[in-house]
């Protein structure tokens, strides 16, 4: 009795398929079924049927448990799929295939097995053995900065986002461009197989608009304003306004070196109205914290948009920058596990 009430428990709480569907032929038998039936009704073989009964009546419920084996061992081993992964990772013109500039899987399983590192291997299994350790990317650029200077250019920035000072705020400033009106790839969830569609041609005829944009790292607000151009005067403009918004502190303002940034008008009303200009170093843009916060703009308010006009677009704009500012918090920790913080001069090409 105890068996059976054990038995119909399992059939009704065991999650493994296989741990339940020999508890059901038992349980099935103990009830009088016939291997027939129990054959029909569960799908299996006769076979199978008795061996589960004759397992139960040697082991008892150990039977019940699968005894998963390893498996087939491996045709290859760790050390050629290492080497596989190395090959992969190599160009073609490594091996003097001039014929193509990347490798495909096909074209990787044959050079494998012409080069002998292995008598056969399929597209899939080269797909597993690449899988989590080497991926398919794209081609990215390095710009060098030629900035003498960038080192401590860069700690000055890090230190002003690290340790704000007491007599002020910072605030980074940035230029968001080109504003054009044209439709904007992007990704939403659809019904599988069916992609929003936009359009793939689009005139010019409205021009392009440019916005001008700081980031308070105190608050962690942005505040912008979108202009026809980007000259000198704008931008002073914007200075102006910042100026205005924090009377009586000291204005630390991190942009990069564009010539607005460095106009000389631009400077003399900086001095003039304690305002200090920290220019990061030449081809430094990333350091900008301001760039982050244009990414997700860019993500979440134009991608996948084809706004008709400026004033849709811009409206598309301030109604993301009204969600962001009030859910905004002040920026405090700026990468502080990446590798810059250990640069004792600047790298000369990409890692």
């Amino acid at each position: 009795m105890d068996r059976g009430r054990r038995l119909q428990r399992i059939s009704r709480t065991a999650k493994d398929p296989v741990r339940l569907r020999r508890a059901i032929v038992v349980l099935m038998s103990a009830q009088g079924q016939t291997v027939k039936d129990i054959t029909s009704l569960m799908q299996v073989t006769e076979d199978y049927v008795r061996d589960v009964i004759h397992a139960f009546n040697e082991r008892g419920f150990d039977a019940l448990d699968p005894k998963w084996s390893g498996g087939r061992p491996k045709t290859i081993s760790d050390r050629v799929r290492e080497h596989i992964r190395l090959i992969a990772r190599m160009s073609p013109a490594d091996w003097n295939i001039a014929a193509f500039s990347t490798w495909s899987l096909a074209k990787l399983a044959a050079h494998l097995v012409e080069r002998q590192v292995v008598p056969r291997i399929s597209r899939e299994t080269l797909r597993r053995i690449l899988g989590g350790k080497v991926s398919w990317q794209a081609t990215t650029t390095w710009k060098a900065s030629n900035d003498p200077e960038f080192i401590a250019k860069m700690h000055r920035v890090l230190a002003l986002y690290d340790t704000p000072p007491a007599d002020g705020r910072v605030i980074c400033v940035d230029e968001f461009d080109p504003l054009n009106l044209m439709p904007r790839k992007g990704r939403a969830w659809r019904p599988a197989g069916r992609p929003r569609r936009l359009r793939a041609t689009y005139d010019r005829y409205g021009g392009v608009m440019h916005m001008l944009a700081a980031l308070d790292l105190t608050t962690g607000k942005i505040y912008y304003r979108i202009r026809r151009r980007k000259r000198w005067r704008e931008f002073l403009g914007l200075l102006k306004t910042l100026r205005d918004r924090w009377p009586g502190e000291k204005l630390y303002v991190v942009l990069d070196n564009s010539s607005p940034h460095k106009h000389a008008e631009v400077r003399t009303w900086a001095a003039d109205n304690d305002v200090e200009l920290v220019f990061l170093p030449t081809y430094g843009s990333w350091l900008n914290w301001i760039e982050s916060e244009f990414a997700a703009l860019r993500y979440f308010a134009l991608n996948g948009t084809d706004h008709r006009t400026h004033g849709e677009q811009n409206s598309a704009i301030a109604a993301y920058i009204r969600w962001r500012n009030t859910r905004a918090e002040p920026k405090t920790t700026c990468a502080p596990d990446s590798s810059i913080r250990a640069w004792t001069q600047y790298p000369t090409r990409a890692a």
